[in-house]
């Protein structure tokens, strides 16, 4: 079984950085593409960034040149590191593995003075 599991994160003062790591088991990690997303209070869950088993990427417009996904795949891991936050970054954020529809727990974070 597939399964998700999301570490990292937490609250932080604007202009700071935070990174998440989600960790993949049950499957071959390395073939697939991955993504994380996130949903804010009162809004739509949206797509923050995504790689593919080429490691090319795909940004929000709304993180583009501060956020960073990126694999490893001798840990089966998926990374985003979240540079410059601003506040309208709070959100609780989930790992997404698209091939089984698979999501990971969340993690709020927050951005705050």
């Amino acid at each position: 079984q597939v399964q998700l599991v999301e570490s990292g994160g937490g609250l932080v003062q604007p202009g700071g950085s935070l990174r998440l790591s989600c960790t993949v088991s049950g499957s071959t990690f390395n073939m697939y593409t991955m993504a994380w997303y996130r949903q804010a209070p009162g809004k739509q869950r949206e797509l923050v960034a995504q790689i593919t088993s080429r490691f090319s990427t795909n940004y929000g417009d709304s993180v583009k040149g501060r956020f960073t996904i990126y694999r490893d795949s001798a840990k089966n891991t998926v990374s985003l590191q979240m540079n410059s936050l601003k506040p309208e970054d709070t959100a609780d954020y989930y790992c997404y593995f698209p091939k089984y529809n698979k999501w990971g727990q969340g993690n709020q974070d927050t951005v705050s003075s």
